[in-house]
C-alpha cells in the first residue's frame, strides 16, 4: 500500500482521544482530521479567530438500488465511510466482514449510517452491488454501497483522506486503502481505522459511542 500525500500521514497515527473539560468532570472528545484554515476578524475592538476544519465536499452517487444517493442523505447523521471493490482478492473481504460487525452492534441505531464506495467504475453496477450487499447480510438502507465515475469515486477518496487508484499491477486491478472513515454530522472526519484490524475495528465500535454522546 502506498500513502501518496502528505495529509495522510494524520491517518497512520492511532487515532487518539482529546480530553476536554466540562463543568467539573471530563469528557472524551475525538479529534477533528484533516487540514484547517485560520482566520481573523475584528469584532468589536477585538480579535477573533475563526477556524475552518476540513469537510466531505456534496457528492451525488448511484447505490445498489439505481437510486441517486447524495450527501443530503446523510444529514444530521454520523457515518463510517470506505472504498472497495465486489472482486477484491485482498483486504476488502476482510474489511467489508468487519465494517458489516460495526453495522450488526448499531443495527437499531438510525443516528448511524454506512457508505462503501466501489472503486471498480467498469464492473461495479448497481445490481452487481446489489448483490454483493444481499450475500454480505445488509438488510436495510442503512449501508449504501455505491458506484460512479472514475472522476468522481476517485476525487471523493482523496476528500476522505484515502488513496485509490486503478492500477494493473495491483490484485484485482485497483489499489487502495482499507480505511472505515468515521464522519459527525458536520462532514467532518472524526477518525480513521484500519478495517483490517480487529482491534481498530474495536476502536472504531467504541469511538462511534464517544461521537454520538458527544452530539447528544
Amino acid at each position: 500500500m502506498r500513502f501518496p500525500f502528505s495529509r495522510l500521514l494524520l491517518l497512520t497515527i492511532p487515532i487518539a482521544l482529546l480530553i476536554a473539560s466540562c463543568s467539573e468532570k471530563q469528557v472524551k472528545k475525538l479529534p477533528i482530521i484533516g487540514e484547517r484554515d485560520t482566520h481573523e476578524s475584528i469584532v468589536e475592538g477585538k480579535t477573533v479567530v475563526d477556524t475552518t476544519y476540513h469537510q466531505i465536499p456534496p457528492f451525488e452517487f448511484l447505490n445498489q438500488d439505481s437510486v441517486l444517493i447524495t450527501d443530503k442523505d446523510f444529514e444530521g447523521k454520523v457515518y463510517v465511510a470506505n472504498f472497495f471493490f465486489t472482486h477484491c482478492p485482498s483486504i476488502c473481504p476482510t474489511m467489508q466482514r468487519n465494517l458489516l460487525t460495526v453495522y450488526k452492534q448499531y443495527q437499531n441505531d438510525d443516528r448511524v449510517s454506512f457508505l462503501s464506495h466501489s472503486i471498480d467504475f467498469k464492473y461495479d453496477s448497481p445490481s452487481v452491488l446489489k448483490s454483493y450487499a444481499q450475500k454480505l447480510g445488509v438488510t436495510d438502507n442503512r449501508w449504501q454501497f455505491v458506484t460512479g465515475s472514475k472522476k468522481d469515486i476517485y476525487g471523493i477518496s482523496e476528500k476522505y483522506l484515502v488513496y485509490s487508484k486503478e492500477d494493473s499491477t495491483a490484485p484485482g486491478g485497483y489499489d487502495h486503502q482499507g480505511y472505515l472513515v468515521l464522519v459527525d454530522q458536520n462532514k467532518h472526519i472524526r477518525g480513521a481505522y484500519d478495517g483490517t484490524v480487529t482491534e481498530q475495528v474495536d476502536q472504531l465500535i467504541a469511538d462511534l459511542a464517544i461521537l454520538l454522546n458527544e452530539k447528544k
